[in-house]
């Protein structure tokens, strides 16, 4: 590194402030972003399990909607107790990518195989966000300073995080079988 990039790199601040109205506002528009897709995702997983040929991956979608619909709840108290209204707007780039999994379902229609490989891909990576998503809203909930909502994103997180860690094992036990 050159001392001019060094001194330019230097100029930089170590931390972030955001203020409290900013950060709030921040965290309820992603919030909402999650909230959004949350929502599009309870209402096209049933007939995403529907095309899944393999049980235990039909099974996994559907236990998926179930904690999908625990965290709106969740998500709705987090609403409450900021007393904000979700929008529940802002999430065309998720569910696009819920979308863009029935054109590849449709894609394989023909094979049972890759049709399961191609819900695996697209749910895999969706949870992927989901759980990146509520860490950072964990992390902005402590510094709001709001131990209830931290805890609840908590709960979110560790949920999206097991559908995550159920999915990999499917894909694991369907690709060895």
């Amino acid at each position: 590194m050159t001392r001019n990039q060094m001194t330019k790199y230097s100029k930089r601040s170590g931390t972030i402030n955001l203020g409290s109205k900013r950060l709030l506002d921040f965290f309820i528009s992603n919030l909402d972003k999650i909230y959004c897709a949350k929502k599009h995702m309870v209402d096209r997983f049933p007939e995403i399990a529907g095309e899944a040929h393999f049980k235990d991956l039909n099974y996994a979608i559907m236990e998926t909607v179930d904690d999908v619909k625990k965290q709106i709840e969740r998500m709705n108290r987090i609403y409450e107790q900021l007393g904000a209204e979700n929008k529940a707007t802002g999430c065309q780039g998720l569910a696009g990518m819920i979308e863009e999994a029935f054109t590849a379902i449709g894609e394989q229609r023909d094979d049972a195989a890759l049709r399961d490989m191609a819900i695996l891909f697209y749910l895999q990576n969706m949870e992927s966000i989901e759980v990146a998503s509520f860490q950072v809203l964990q992390i902005l909930a402590k510094k709001i300073k709001n131990a209830e909502i931290t805890q609840l994103l908590k709960e979110n997180l560790d949920e999206s995080k097991d559908d995550r860690k159920l999915l990999l094992e499917i894909t694991a036990r369907y690709t060895s079988s």
